[in-house]
Parts: structure tokens; C-alpha cells; sequence
């Protein structure tokens, strides 16, 4: 019997190199580079439909828009809510929740807002009671308790009369 072995014969050699995979690098860069310019410079807006220059004035007309909704700064006013000491659930790590927040109104509603305040307190009251501890302690909590707090405000006062609710204090103890 005999052995041969095959050690002895050499790697085969790569014949391509690495002038493709360098090559292709290169063009990838530059075409990603090319096509960053077209668009932050406004060249493809003639094929997409826009007119050059419209893409800066909408973004402005739209937030300014999101913030006035037609009647300025000076129609706003705010409500304040007094402070809630909600107890927590004996599975809580703090015992208690201290709340204060803030009603944004149209100044024509805040009569009609702070009329209702017996009302938006017992709201706000029996949706924090009902909550979990893991509900609150999450860390983002507040955005979605401010979230659901607001919506059962306008459930109770009408949607045109509250725009917002401001969180003054959210106090685990």
C-alpha cells in the first residue's frame, strides 16, 4: 500500500485578486455620495413632481400650522388642575403618586373647563387608581399615561375645548 499525500502541492492561487472587491467599495461610495447630493440639492425634484424650493417652504407652513391652528398665541390659556395623591397597590415599590398638570384651553372654554373640574379630577382619579405599578414604573410611562389621561379629558369636557394636558409633576414616593 502506498500513501500519497497531497501536502505537498501548492494552494491554488486566486485569480481575481482583490481589485473587484476595492473596485465595487469605490463605486458604492460614490454612487451613494452622488445620489445624497441629487436629493439635499433639489435636482430630483422636477422628476418627483415638486417644484425647486418647495420642499423648504412646506415644512415650515406645516409646523407653523401645527401650532397656531389659526388663532395665535394669544387665544390660549391655562388651566391648572389642583394636585392628586394617588395610593399605589401594595405590589408597588412607592406608595404613593403625586400628580399635577395643567390644561392648555381656548381662552372662550375656560370657564366651561374649570366648571368642570369636579369632573376631569374623578376622571384622572379612577384611571390612576386602576393602573398596574408596572404601568407607571415603566420608563415611558408618562408618554402613554399622558396620552390616555388627555383623551378622557376630551371624553369629558368635548375635544375642541382641550388641546392639551401638560404633566407639571409625576412623583413616585
Amino acid at each position: 500500500m502506498s500513501d500519497t499525500t497531497v501536502a505537498d502541492a501548492p494552494p491554488p492561487a486566486s485569480k481575481k485578486g482583490k481589485l473587484p472587491l476595492i473596485l465595487g467599495l469605490v463605486l458604492a461610495l460614490a454612487g451613494g455620495g452622488g445620489g445624497f447630493f441629487a436629493v439635499q440639492s433639489g435636482m430630483l425634484d422636477g422628476l418627483l413632481g415638486g417644484k425647486s424650493g418647495d420642499s423648504h417652504a412646506a415644512p415650515d407652513k406645516a409646523a407653523k400650522d401645527d401650532h397656531d391652528d389659526g388663532k395665535g398665541v394669544g387665544d390660549i390659556a391655562f388651566v391648572e388642575i389642583p394636585p392628586l395623591v394617588i395610593s399605589l397597590g401594595p405590589n408597588s415599590t412607592a406608595r404613593h403618586l403625586r400628580f399635577t398638570a395643567s390644561l392648555e384651553v381656548p381662552k372662550s372654554s375656560t370657564g366651561e373647563v374649570t366648571t368642570l373640574m369636579p369632573r376631569i379630577q374623578d376622571v384622572l382619579n379612577g384611571y390612576l387608581r386602576a393602573l398596574r405599578p408596572s404601568d407607571i414604573e415603566s420608563p415611558g410611562a408618562l408618554i402613554e399615561l399622558r396620552a390616555q389621561m388627555l383623551r378622557r379629558i376630551q371624553m369629558v369636557v368635548g375635544s375642541g375645548n382641550v388641546r392639551d394636558l401638560l404633566v407639571i409633576e409625576f412623583m413616585l414616593n
